[in-house]
């Protein structure tokens, strides 16, 4: 089934957040939408206003009739839906066009111009910078995110322009389905061992994402990263790093909150970058996403336009109080390099304050495969409250919980291990001068509850 030929989209899982940016984009084509999902959420809450029809339980009747009609309704479904399904397998029964939504994202990058960014971290902020400076310049382009961007409230943007920026996630092999124009790759640290198996399989897996790669395009991948890299004839390559590359940044000035570089490109380079967003780590992002974006034809005045009025995304980095007296932010980061970058740029931004970190984490699986990684990243700072490991589609595992990474923190950090049903209460009875909620997991959900008692004092 081509896209054009679609009249409904029903999503079975549709408050993830890169289902919701499909669904998002088909709500503004004016078709029928519809999905099912676990659960109410803010997301899904903020879906239903913009059009779609979403019901909370398995229920055949709850489908729409527009999307009970397999010659016009595509189905699509996210893997962490089980396979025995009902609505899934009734679809499935009956012959419907079924399709993950890395494959709908596949179909977009060949009619349109994909600039997608693959890497274990850094690719939601990497994409996100790509797609503000894009949109801001006379480019423009349509945007599928992995985190709500802060300037546009949403975690899509759609236009007439024909680049599509896109983030190509590892899990699931899902980047597979993609046909980047040009890609970013800005890391390859092994993580979900349990799809992969082992680091050589999660290596190759990169190695095959690159040669997807259109000829005409371009790969822009971080210097000195394991992987191998295959490219098609007529495809380019550029590296790039904090310091040197193709593209890099020289005269980084980092003072009173604010970080300035100058960005060193073979196309034009660009004095005065000013990052607004001030973190360290973005820096590097910021290069990337630059970098693909000038590639592309964005000029220095956009790209100094687009960083200075870029403003981030939920849950990257994202600062809730921001004073002289107290600083609280939280972070998406669950990977043990993701947490060790987090941990350096907080580090650098507030050298003679003590930091605490409030961290819950992700999987056991990681848990079990990365605990001493987790330990050594997280004793950077001053103080580490654990919680127990928040699930998500796994099982527990014997003998695999936070406990692995409290007892290999290094001698000197401060540690206590608490339920996160007490963090609220932890929270209340301390007192912080830096303190940062960490994880992938739920305890997100608690981030404006302890804003509220942390500006209260």
């Amino acid at each position: 089934m081509e896209l054009k030929d679609i009249k409904s989209v029903y999503f079975v899982g549709a408050g993830g957040i890169g289902m919701s940016a499909i669904a998002r984009y088909f709500i503004r084509k004016g078709l029928v939408v519809a999905g099912y999902d676990k659960t109410p959420s803010e997301l899904t809450k903020r879906l239903e206003i913009e059009g779609m029809l979403i019901h909370y339980e398995e229920n055949l009747d709850e489908i729409p009739h527009e999307c009970k009609k397999k010659e016009t309704c595509l189905v699509i479904y996210t893997p962490a839906i089980p396979e025995n399904h009902q609505e899934l397998q009734w679809f499935r029964n009956n012959g419907f066009e079924i399709q993950k939504r890395a494959q709908v994202l596949g179909a977009l990058t060949q009619e349109h111009k994909g600039l997608c960014v693959a890497g274990t971290h850094g690719k939601t902020t990497t994409s996100t910078m790509c797609a503000h400076i894009m949109h801001q310049g006379h480019l423009d382009c349509n945007a599928f995110l992995g985190g709500i961007s802060k300037n546009y409230g949403t975690n899509y943007i759609l236009s007439d322009s024909d680049y599509v920026v896109i983030e190509a996630d590892e899990f699931d092999r899902s980047f597979h389905w993609l046909r980047p124009w040009m890609s970013v790759i800005t890391s390859t640290d092994p993580d979900h061992l349990d799809i992969y198996g082992t680091k050589e399989a999660y290596l190759e897996s990169f190695r095959h994402y690159t040669e997807l790669i259109q000829p005409g395009g371009a790969l822009i991948i971080h210097r000195g990263l394991e992987m191998k890299k295959n490219l098609q004839d007529g495809v380019r390559c550029y590296d790039y790093d904090l310091s040197e590359g193709d593209f890099h940044a020289e005269n980084i000035r980092i003072q009173n909150g604010t970080i300035f570089f100058d960005f060193i490109s073979p196309i034009e380079s660009v004095k005065n970058i000013e990052l607004g967003q001030p973190v360290p780590i973005n820096i590097e992002n910021g290069i990337a996403a630059m970098a693909m974006a000038q590639l592309n034809g964005c000029t220095a005045s956009e790209l100094k336009y687009g960083m200075k009025t870029y403003g981030g995304v939920d849950r990257r980095f994202d600062f809730k109080i921001k004073s002289d007296k107290m600083v609280f932010l939280s972070d998406y980061a669950h990977h043990p390099k993701e947490i060790y970058q987090s941990a350096r740029s907080i580090r650098e931004l507030y050298q003679d304050k003590h930091i605490t970190a409030i961290f819950q984490p992700h999987l056991y699986t990681r848990t079990r495969d990365f605990y001493h990684e987790f330990a050594d990243a997280l004793s950077q700072l001053d103080e580490v409250i654990l919680t127990e490991i928040y699930p998500a589609r796994e099982q527990p595992i014997e003998g695999v919980t936070s406990q692995l990474i409290y007892d290999n923190l290094k001698p000197g950090v401060k540690k206590e291990m608490i339920r996160k049903a007490e963090v609220l209460d932890y929270v209340k009875s301390h007192n912080f001068e830096v303190l940062i909620v960490l994880g992938a997991g739920d305890l997100d959900n608690e981030v404006p509850q302890i804003t509220k008692i942390l500006q209260s004092r």
